[in-house]
Formats: structure tokens, sequence, C-alpha cells
């Protein structure tokens, strides 16, 4: 285990316990707010994001905070997300669904240096499962460690994300997949479909955003299971690169497969 994992699963499980728990299902209208459509945010939301950069900046003070809901406030505080070391969090990941009152969502944390992703967090807290992994270290489910495996399926089973897309994005990527993949519901949550890569329950995933606090931790989960999350040309998924585009698939050879039906 690195040297951080305990620190920061005790201050997040803390998080879960004390404030998004709590406020679970027991939200009343003006605990809710559209930032845009169909983009929510909550005061569970709020209230995670300040306790989690408080813990954060005690775990590791040297390292600036990036949060979700910061940025919304102050856009220019993402424009820093690939110079130095940062936190990158996600206070709530899935919040229409948290705000719905239903599951998926999770509370997302990273360590990036200059960009490149060294060490993330991934906490259901209604399953009480915490995904991590660290750069060079593998990738764990709670404290066992995991390898991510493909699904099995005859076609392999593809959650594609295509809401931001233009109506032509969307309408090519149909034809593409079209009876080369087993096309199934998006959970609306990225730290759901993290672990559905990497536990065979799908095969590969699209987003078309890339914002850090949705994918800095999810991509170093499934990389260091032996998954391969990337840009869709096949570089590297690097904090501060502002491009549009993500394929993950639950292994290399499934990540090039996809690559070529989908971008070929």
């Amino acid at each position: 285990m690195h040297e951080l994992y305990a620190p920061v699963a005790d201050l997040m499980r803390q998080v879960a316990a004390d404030i998004v728990m709590p406020r679970f299902q027991n939200l009343a209208d003006h605990h809710v707010e559209e930032k845009g459509p169909d983009d929510f945010v909550t005061i569970a939301d709020k209230e995670s994001e300040i306790r989690l950069s408080e813990g954060l900046a005690q775990i590791l003070p040297e390292a600036a905070i990036i949060g979700e809901e910061a940025c919304a406030a102050d856009p220019n505080i993402l424009a820093a997300a690939g110079n130095g070391l940062n936190w990158i969090i996600d206070p709530i990941d899935g919040t229409g669904n948290f705000a719905a009152g239903r599951p998926p969502f999770g509370i997302m944390v990273a360590l990036t240096d200059n960009g490149q992703i060294i060490a993330g967090w991934i906490l259901d807290p209604v399953r009480h499962r915490l995904c991590h992994g660290a750069l060079g270290k593998g990738a764990f489910i709670n404290e066992v460690a995991v390898t991510a495996r493909p699904s099995g399926a005859a076609r392999p089973i593809a959650a594609l994300a295509t809401y931001f897309m233009t109506p032509e994005q969307r309408a090519e990527m149909k034809s593409r997949s079209e009876g080369r993949f087993q096309t199934v519901e998006i959970p609306r949550c990225a730290a759901e479909q993290y672990p559905r890569i990497v536990l065979g329950e799908n095969d590969l995933t699209i987003f078309e955003r890339s914002l850090p606090w949705d994918h800095a931790a999810g991509a170093i989960f499934l990389n260091e299971a032996g998954g391969r999350l990337s840009r869709t040309d096949g570089s590297p998924y690097i904090v501060g690169d502002d491009r549009r585009g993500l394929l993950g698939a639950a292994s290399p050879q499934l990540w090039d497969e996809a690559a070529k039906v989908l971008f070929g």
C-alpha cells in the first residue's frame, strides 16, 4: 500500500459518514441547484468539498487543491491543473443520481504531479467500496489487489457516454458500434463506470468530456489494474490537457480493437 492510502481513505470515509450519507434521500428543494443543463450541485457537494479540501491540505500541505465546485466558482483555478502537485477533488460524482435519491454516486480524489496522475481513490459510500491505485503500485478494491478482466461476452459490452457529443458525433458513434458491440446504458457516474470496467461488467467506455475530477482517479485505477484509459488517439491522459475524448477498456488489446472500430 502506498503511504498516502490510509489517511486519504480515512478522510473520505469520514466525509461520507458525516456529510454525504446523511444528505442522501434527505435533500430539500433549496438544497439542489442547477449549474447548467442537467448539471446539478447540492449542499452535500459543497460541504463535502470543503471538508475534503481541509483534510487533504493537512495530509500533504505542499499540494494545491483543485475541486470541482471551486472551479465552478472560479474557472481560473483549473488553469493550474497541469502545474506542480495538486489534489483533484470530486466531492460527489454522479450528483444527478444523488439529487434524485438513487445510486450510483461516489467521492473521487486524485493526486497529480505536473499533470501526471500518481494516486487516485474512488469511494462508493453506499456499498462501502473503495477503489484505489498508485503509480507503479497496482490497483485495489478496499485492501484486495485487483486485475481488470474482460466480460467474456460474445460482443464486447460498451458503455458509450455520448451525452456531450454533437448530434453528428453521436450518430457516427452509433453507426460504428452497431453490430460490433453490445451497448448498455451508462450509469451517469464515472465513479461507477471505472469499477465496472475493472470488474468485468463492461468491456469498454467512451467519455467526451475529460475534466480531471471526473477521470483522474479512475484513469490510474484502471491503468494500474492492467486496463487502459487514454485519449482516443492513443496518447496518455494528462491532467491539464483540455482536449476532449477518452477511451477506456479492460485490456490494451480490447482498447486497440475498440479504437479501430470507433475511430479508425
